[in-house]
């Protein structure tokens, strides 16, 4: 029975040494910061396009190229653009309302 007794107060000292290391674990948790977090950052939508920006930068120089400017297109050219797609679509409609 004196063997028993012996494993019984041994296996309460490890439980209270194993406590004692959750305590300190917890601590440490607590002192590094929120358990919810995954370690990433958030970034907004204007911090993403001004890193890929600048990546795309960096790339284009190592490669040899210049960044292309961005192309634009005139008021004249986007009426001519657009009057044409009316005038499809008016087409579109002729035909659909003939058959």
């Amino acid at each position: 029975m004196g063997n028993l007794s012996g494993a019984v107060g041994h296996l309460k000292k490890e439980l209270k040494r194993a406590q004692h290391d959750v305590q300190r674990f917890t601590a440490a948790l607590a002192a590094l910061g929120s358990s919810n977090s995954n370690g990433q950052r958030t970034l907004s939508a204007a911090a993403r396009k001004r890193i890929s920006l600048a990546q795309k930068k960096r790339w284009a120089k190592a490669n040899g190229q210049a960044p292309k400017p961005k192309r634009t297109i005139s008021a004249a050219g986007r009426r001519r653009i657009a009057a044409a797609q009316r005038a499809r679509w008016a087409r579109v409609r002729a035909v659909k309302k003939a058959a």
